[in-house]
């Protein structure tokens, strides 16, 4: 059998997944390598099917190797993750690496969600597409603050308009609201609770901070 340069079997070098080899070919070492470039060069998420397109497989493949890179990055050595975000993978570094970053970096006044906010972001994630008049209908406030605010933390984003009269704006969550929870969909938000709230405000502030380098 031939041997390749680090004296293992050729035939070795394509790890199998799930009891079979990548539909592209190349060996599994070899889309692990190129996966975790993509995703390190690119910074934000990418889509499994662009991943696909350009290492020439099949999006099937890119999340099982997707899957065996998460594994590598969950060690307690690695600072790095891999999350996935409906159709999209992307790599950050962990949140308990964040104290340590912060040292290194220009830390300006954090910001904060205020209940206002929390509270819009909310009646959005649970409602939309909704209307600045919808939400504000259910709040019983005006809402121009806490939509601004959650636009300039890309918490929220424009969805298209609404077939009514005047044709309003309708808001949605975006990726990073999901990133920011922590969740891979809207289907896994949980039945809203104050405790849970208070504990996603949190997790949202942390987040927001983190991407706007605070």
């Amino acid at each position: 059998m031939q041997k390749n340069e680090n004296n293992t079997p050729e035939k070795d070098n394509k790890l199998p997944i799930n009891g079979k080899t990548p539909d592209s070919g190349h060996s599994v070492k070899e889309m692990m390598a190129a996966i975790e470039a993509i995703l390190f060069t690119m910074g934000d998420s990418v889509a499994a099917a662009d991943i696909a397109k350009a290492i020439n497989t099949t999006v099937e493949d890119v999340w099982k190797v997707a899957a065996l890179l998460k594994e590598r990055c969950d060690r307690p050595e690695s600072g790095l993750m891999i999350q996935r975000f409906e159709d999209s993978l992307q790599m950050c570094t962990k949140p308990a690496q964040y104290a340590n970053l912060v040292k290194i970096a220009s830390v300006p006044k954090k910001m904060t969600l205020s209940d206002s906010v929390i509270e819009t972001l909310s009646i959005v994630a649970y409602k939309q597409p909704i209307t600045k008049a919808e939400i504000e209908t259910i709040r019983g406030v005006s809402c121009d603050y806490a939509i601004n605010k959650l636009l300039e933390y890309d918490l929220i984003k424009e969805l298209g308009r609404k077939d009514a009269p005047g044709r309003p704006i309708l808001f949605g969550t975006t990726e990073q609201f999901l990133r920011s929870f922590g969740v891979k969909n809207l289907d896994e938000l949980p039945s809203m609770n104050p405790a849970r709230v208070e504990e996603f405000r949190e997790e949202a502030e942390d987040e927001v901070d983190s991407r706007l380098g605070v």
